[in-house]
This record gives C-alpha cells, sequence and structure tokens, in this order.
C-alpha cells in the first residue's frame, strides 16, 4: 500500500480521480490547479512541510507533482494546507474538507466561494482519497 504522503499515494490518487466519472461530471467546468500543503508534524514522521500540486482541468488531471518548492506551490490558483494530521483525518473521512475550511482547520488561499461552488467535485475528491489503500506514516 502507499505511504502518506509520498510521490506514490498521489500516483495512485490521481490514476483513480481520471477513472471517476462522477469526478469528471462533478468538475466538468472546473478550471484551475490546486497545491495541498502537508504541514510538518515531526512527531508524526512529517519533518517538513511537503506540497503536492495538482493541475486540474474539467474533470481531468492534466499534470500532477509531488513535492514541489514552497514557491511553485504557492503560486497554484488554490492552496489548501493544515498539519498532517488534519490530512489524516480528512482522507478517513473524519473531517469534511469544506467544513474544515469554514472552522479553520484547513486553510485556503483562492476564492471560498469558487470551491464551495463545486462542493461535489470536492467531495468526489475526498471518496477518492478515502478509496486509496493507505499506510500512514505515523502508522508505521
Amino acid at each position: 500500500m502507499p505511504l502518506f504522503p509520498s510521490q506514490e499515494w498521489l500516483d495512485e490518487y490521481v490514476v483513480m480521480i481520471k477513472a471517476s466519472p462522477d469526478y469528471a461530471a462533478a468538475a466538468e467546468t472546473w478550471e484551475g490547479d490546486i497545491t495541498y500543503v502537508f504541514e510538518a508534524e515531526p512527531e508524526k514522521g512529517v519533518p517538513e512541510d511537503v506540497y503536492s500540486w495538482m493541475d486540474l482541468w474539467h474533470g481531468d488531471v492534466r499534470a500532477h507533482k509531488y513535492g514541489v518548492t514552497k514557491e511553485e506551490g504557492e503560486a497554484a490558483k488554490f492552496v489548501i494546507r493544515a498539519p498532517y494530521s488534519r490530512w489524516k483525518e480528512v482522507i478517513k473521512k473524519e473531517l469534511d474538507p469544506i467544513k474544515g475550511m469554514m472552522q479553520g482547520k484547513l486553510k485556503l488561499k483562492g476564492d471560498l466561494p469558487t470551491i464551495v461552488r463545486y462542493v461535489k467535485a470536492s467531495n468526489e475528491l475526498v471518496n477518492l482519497a478515502a478509496n486509496v489503500p493507505t499506510d500512514f506514516v505515523d502508522e508505521q
């Protein structure tokens, strides 16, 4: 099983996104790249911030990169950041990402109304992440 966070995990996640007709339908008019920032929690096995970038375009992933520089990651149209343990909660479906953003548990740089308008696509991304067979770095 891929370790989260890692290139292998992101690759598997992208394969699932590309294969999802539900995501394709929900995001058919979405345009914009997104960076997920997994903030450092050294005590949990994440010694530094990790930037994971995806170019999401009309229900597809045109490109993705794991471990991009901070500058490259922060240049995305949308940046969602949270400590590793919060992302783990999202992947395990213990935290709804939209509610998490509203509560300040996930920090968004970008237009929140756009994210809210695509809540179905966001939920599908979470569902797909939850279906990636995952080993978490702090459970090794």
